[in-house]
């Protein structure tokens, strides 16, 4: 029981000039036995010099105390110095001093408001550098992590992958294949009133192919499924976040990026190349048909045309393109889902943020390539 007790707060020679402070102010050291710490000293001067090197222990309550001591022989025209007070009791009685005088500093919305639209926009161009740099630094990481994997395939979680395989996948057949067909059929309805000026309906054939094969089909599938899967993506993860669960995996040495990214990433790989190639079947198919309402050109005609316009380079371009527009999707359905923080409206906002950076990011992929199939002369 010795080893718990605490030196009692002590004030020496009350009578003199200077006060020595001593013991434990503290909750536990100020007690009655304390004394009088609340009135100023007998006989107290103009001039008082604390002496606080003898202090053993300061707390909130010791300080807060101490503060009321030191401003009640202020109010009674004292002029007080404090000398020889540890560094860190000095802090803190600074601190009880202004929380008693309520010159605290207290940070306001108001003072952070920005002043002026060059001010708004350093910040803004701040935050998106910001974000930019931690996107490559989770990009690099999501790459590590990918080829870790692939050298060590045991490592691979066949389970979660055949799972998004499903849902990113086969799941959207249907809203794929429709949407691609309608484009299909907008693409030749639209040439056709055009062909049919100078007699050129066979060359529908080369618009529907040319078009949907290299450009449409690969699109719109890339902007179909950062809509559907790049958001469920941002709101599993971002849910996860919320609620900890991310913090927990960590916790029991589960590295989050194995089980929440990665299955993600190679079952969007494998998928989208799938994808487009259904869609651009789907697309030709809903050419043919409005080729053959509105221009009379017949089935047969169509694909043997379709044959000798389209070649196999163009169809291997739009083919190519697929698993780059599932590796940016998938990345930044993930790194927005890692980005939430707070409550469910963060989840809402960066599931937001996902779907627009995915397809604007894939527009500018697709923009990228064709610049650079042109240069290359495909």
């Amino acid at each position: 029981m010795d080893s718990l007790s605490v030196a009692s707060a002590a004030i020496a020679d009350p009578a003199s000039q200077g006060l020595t402070l001593s013991g434990s102010w503290t909750a536990r050291g100020i007690g009655p036995d304390t004394p009088r710490v609340d009135t100023p000293p007998r006989g107290s001067a103009s001039a008082l010099v604390i002496d606080g090197t003898r202090i053993e222990a300061l707390d909130t309550a010791g300080a807060w105390v101490l503060q009321k001591f030191l401003q009640r022989l202020r109010d009674e025209g004292n002029t007080v110095e404090m000398r020889g007070l540890h560094a860190d009791f000095a802090k803190l009685l600074e601190v009880a001093e202004q929380q008693a005088t309520g010159s605290a500093k207290v940070s306001s919305p108001i003072a952070g408001a920005p002043s002026s639209m060059l001010e708004v926009l350093g910040r803004n161009a701040a935050t998106t550098l910001e974000e930019m740099t931690a996107m490559l630094s989770f990009v690099g990481a999501s790459a590590a992590a990918l080829a870790g994997s692939i050298t060590h395939p045991q490592r691979i979680r066949w389970r979660p992958i055949l799972h998004n395989i499903r849902s990113a996948g086969f799941d959207a057949l249907p809203i794929v294949g429709l949407l691609s067909f309608l484009l299909g059929i907008v693409v030749a309805y639209q040439g056709a009133a055009q062909l049919r000026q100078y007699g050129a309906n066979i060359f529908v054939a080369d618009l529907v192919g040319l078009s949907m094969l290299r450009e449409f089909a690969p699109l719109i599938t890339a902007i179909i499924i950062a809509g559907r899967s790049g958001s469920a993506y941002a709101a599993q993860i971002g849910t996860m976040a919320v609620t900890e669960e991310i913090d927990a995996m960590r916790t029991l040495g589960i590295e989050p990026l194995d089980l929440l990214v990665l299955p993600k990433i190679i079952a969007l790989l494998i998928a989208m190349p799938l994808l487009t190639v259904f869609a651009d079947v789907l697309g030709v198919f809903g050419g043919m048909i409005m080729a053959q309402a509105q221009l009379g050109v017949g089935f047969d005609d169509f694909l043997d045309r379709f044959v000798k316009a389209v070649s196999v380079t163009s169809y291997l371009i739009g083919i190519c393109k697929a698993p780059v527009f599932a590796a940016i999707i998938a990345v930044v359905g993930c790194f927005q889902g890692f980005r939430t923080k707070g409550g469910a409206d963060s989840v809402g906002r960066q599931t937001t943020r996902s779907v627009v950076q995915s397809i604007f990011l894939v527009i500018v992929a697709d923009a990228l390539f064709s610049v650079a199939f042109s240069a290359l002369d495909l």
